[in-house]
């Protein structure tokens, strides 16, 4: 007879399946930060314009935001883990793929492919977050997205000591894809298993996303709005509104990421103390706050403390939308895909919205809408309400395996 005691051992299953989930997070989080190092090279080498460069930039949005519905089949197919592991692989393994365009029309097809990968590899994970979340009992989502950020922090990072050694980027890349891609197999052992009872009927191969995941990407869509508008934009803004230096206009993102990164990782702390709604309300307020300081920012300190209160308030939003998607409707992964899908879509046209309407007007009423859209992040924050339930630690492993089973038609 065995002396480990059951109770223990499914606790331990669950703390094994949060720092999976956990490293999952992260290996994604850093193929982004890795491509985003050899952007300028795409340039230079494919002898791109702004506008060129700009046009296939929004082939990796455009692929996931089209796929991200494909990916509930998966998991229903293959089951929960195998969904993230291959997923996640065909995303790490796609950091290759830019490298090999030989001309614009190419490379806005592979970054197609290369969007896709990423799409269906970010549902399939979010939903794993959820699952574990639920076995946890507890928070999670806010620090999984926020060592999303510290992958992408890190797989920058190395990039930037790549270009710096003079590093080909067809060299840095495919070696980095297949770093990352060894990495992906083993950490995805510990994930849960959530399979479909074989009564389950399968998802819809393309489906609009449900009502539920309409309200709750509403409110993530505005937070998309300020995290695209920062992203992009931030640096000119100071610099042409706000009188700052190159340099000076270079820190503001820094200011935004690193912020909204150290945000998400504190954020479960206030999402178990205050619940979802009052959090995202809170953060919310900050969020404005932020965006009033930005839209009168006369001195680029003003500025940039704007833009770092923007992305403190921004920063949980996403990770509980999704957290709010998994506890909805009668499948959960579908309404995933649904947020998904209109967050990245929200990510695709912010920037050019917000550089359509500094043209026609100023980027000082860019940013105007911006701030007005964080007003109805506040109000809308109840759709993100409502708490999982605390699944007890089932005593009997083979019982908790069969519960999850039950269930996989709400989670895979």
């Amino acid at each position: 007879m065995s002396t480990s005691h059951p109770l223990v051992t499914d606790r331990d299953r669950i703390r094994t399946a949060r720092r999976s989930v956990s490293a999952v997070f992260a290996l994604h989080g850093a193929v982004s930060g890795s491509f985003v190092t050899r952007i300028p090279w795409l340039k230079d080498q494919l002898d791109l314009s702004t506008a060129q460069l700009g046009l296939a930039l929004a082939f990796p949005a455009l692929g996931a935001a089209l796929t991200m519905p494909l990916a509930s089949g998966v998991m229903h197919r293959l089951g929960a883990r195998a969904a993230v592991r291959w997923l996640l692989v065909l995303w790490t393994a796609a950091l290759a793929l830019p490298m090999l365009a030989p001309n614009l029309p190419a490379l806005c097809g592979l970054l197609f492919v290369y969007g896709a990968a990423s799409g269906m590899a970010d549902v399939a994970m979010n939903a794993q977050g959820v699952d574990v979340e639920r076995e946890h009992g507890r928070s999670i989502m806010s620090g999984l997205h926020g060592l999303w950020s510290v992958g992408a922090l890190l797989g920058s990072a190395v990039g930037v000591g790549a270009v710096g050694l003079g590093v080909d980027a067809r060299a840095h890349l495919p070696l980095a894809a297949l770093a990352l891609t060894l990495a992906a197999l083993p950490v995805c052992r510990g994930l849960l298993d959530v399979r479909a009872t074989p009564e389950e009927e399968p998802p819809p191969r393309f489906a609009l996303p449900p009502r539920s995941a309409l309200l709750i990407g509403a409110v993530g869509m505005c937070a998309i709005l300020a995290e695209g508008g920062s992203m992009d934009w931030s640096g000119v803004y100071l610099r042409d509104l706000a009188g700052a230096s190159e340099a000076v206009a270079a820190a503001s993102y820094t200011a935004f990421a690193c912020t909204m990164a150290v945000a998400r990782l504190a954020g479960d702390a206030a999402v178990r103390r205050l619940g979802p709604v009052r959090t995202v309300r809170g953060s919310g307020l900050l969020a404005l706050t932020g965006g009033l300081l930005v839209v009168t920012a006369r001195v680029p300190a003003q500025g940039i403390l704007g833009f770092a209160l923007l992305g403190i308030g921004i920063a949980v939003v996403i990770p509980l939308a999704f957290a709010a998607a998994g506890r909805s409707g009668p499948n959960p992964s579908q309404a995933i895909a649904g947020v998904a899908t209109v967050t990245y879509t929200t990510g695709l046209i912010a920037p050019t919205l917000i550089g359509m309407i500094g043209e026609l007007a100023s980027l000082r009423a860019s940013f105007a809408l911006v701030t007005a859209a964080l007003t109805v992040l506040v109000v809308g924050a109840g759709v993100l309400g409502g708490r999982a339930p605390r699944e007890p630690v089932a005593a009997d492993p083979a019982t908790a395996r069969g519960e999850r089973s039950g269930r996989a038609g709400k989670s895979a």
